[in-house]
């Protein structure tokens, strides 16, 4: 099977790499030989063993009726849309680990992949190298999804895990995960959730068969965390992770995106560093957990490869995946419930002990150098009940927990 691969950045040269690594296996698996014909890019690498295959235009590929599947790797809406839609119509199937793209066409192009009886696959957009789009899609068909919770960005994951283990600022830790090649120069669409949004709105889509508007997610990110917010963690017994969350609860449907204190009997309190971990509640099956590598070129050209070689094996029939164009209507958030812990100055204590009945102080050492503030866990209630009677207060800080006072 000859494809084209779209791109020739981190990824697209990983899944090239994969292909020429493992060529034997892949052709054991997809039960025939896997040939690059194209590789698409702007740029010129000389030198480079592509340097033959390399195109500056998608017209070649778009009309050459050899390639029967199309990596998209180019990251983005547009062209990426364009290409895709166009290679989809003309009965070539599309692989992509592309998270913007995914979220906000995926419906409509996984509808024109099956009128085309060709397919249009996705695994690599969420979790990087954790299989768990297929799994969703073919492997927990029996259940009633109730809950989807994830870390789903390394970047994010690396930065609090230095702050919990380390003691650094959030500042410190972000320069440290530019450094390394964590985060980019303008990290705003990791720090502030923006991108484990977009996966989660695929997971909640994939999850519920309809469409989820990344824009309708309530997304708020980590960069209002400090090394302060730890201290009291640590003494509850327990850890800060950014955690993207889609949950059915009767006919309500909430999608958020948030940091969320979790205690260690949560599966999800040892997933550290650049690592990402998905933890999906059905209704039969209970507790299933993905973990693994959630980004990188090599895991996630892994999960593009394995795509490729499923369009192999399904030339001509179409993988069923129930996502529809009609909207999912998210609830509002305001009636979504938690418990939540909170710092106010300390000469508020009585006020927030009036306030917020039933509350749980937490105390931490003198040693830890915090002074002058009194901090609460509350007992479990609405988003909207905990914003009423917080007006009330000089917040210093609040984060949401997966437990409420006792």
């Amino acid at each position: 099977m000859k494809i084209a691969v779209l791109g020739y950045g981190t990824i697209g040269s990983g899944v090239v790499e994969a292909i020429e690594t493992n060529r034997e296996s892949i052709a054991k698996r997809a039960g025939k030989e896997i040939e690059v014909k194209y590789v698409l890019d702007l740029r010129e690498f000389p030198g480079n063993p592509i340097e033959d295959i390399l195109v500056h235009e998608f017209a070649p590929i778009a009309q050459d009726d050899e390639i029967e599947c199309v990596v998209e790797a180019m990251g983005g809406v547009e062209p990426a849309y364009s290409y895709v839609k166009e290679s989809l119509l003309r009965g070539k199937s599309v692989c992509t680990s592309n998270k913007e793209l995914v979220a906000k066409h995926g419906a409509e192009l996984l509808e024109i992949a099956r009128q085309k009886k060709v397919n249009f696959l996705f695994e690599a957009s969420v979790g990087g190298g954790i299989p768990i789009i297929r799994p969703l899609n073919q492997s927990l068909t029996a259940d009633e999804i109730m809950e989807i919770t994830g870390i789903v960005n390394g970047t994010t994951n690396y930065i609090l895990t230095k702050m919990s283990r380390e003691g650094a600022t959030f500042e410190n830790a972000l320069k440290e995960a530019q450094e390394l090649g964590y985060a980019e120069r303008n990290p705003a669409a990791d720090v502030e959730g923006y991108d484990a949004g977009r996966k989660l709105a695929i997971l909640t889509s994939l999850a519920y068969g309809m469409q989820v508007d990344y824009e309708d997610i309530y997304m708020e990110g980590i960069t209002k965390i400090t090394d302060v917010d730890f201290k009291y963690a640590q003494a509850m017994g327990a850890d800060i992770k950014l955690l993207a969350t889609g949950k059915r609860t009767g006919d309500s449907f909430y999608a958020m995106v948030t940091p969320k204190l979790i205690r260690d009997d949560n599966p999800l309190y040892p997933v550290r560093g650049v690592f990402n971990s998905i933890l999906v509640k059905g209704n039969l099956l209970g507790d299933v957990m993905f973990y693994g590598s959630g980004a990188g070129k090599l895991p996630t050209a892994s999960a593009v490869v394995a795509d490729v070689v499923d369009a192999a094996k399904h030339k001509g029939t179409n993988i069923m995946t129930i996502w529809s164009n009609k909207k999912l209507a998210l609830s509002d958030r305001m009636d979504s419930e938690s418990g939540f812990f909170v710092r106010v100055p300390e000469e508020e204590e009585e006020t927030a002990k009036a306030v917020f009945a039933g509350l749980e102080e937490v105390r931490i050492p003198a040693s830890s150098g915090v002074v002058g503030e009194f901090a609460f866990m509350t007992p479990k209630m609405s988003e909207r009940e905990f914003a009423e009677k917080a007006v009330r207060l000089t917040v210093l800080n609040r984060i949401r927990a997966e437990w409420d006072a006792q």
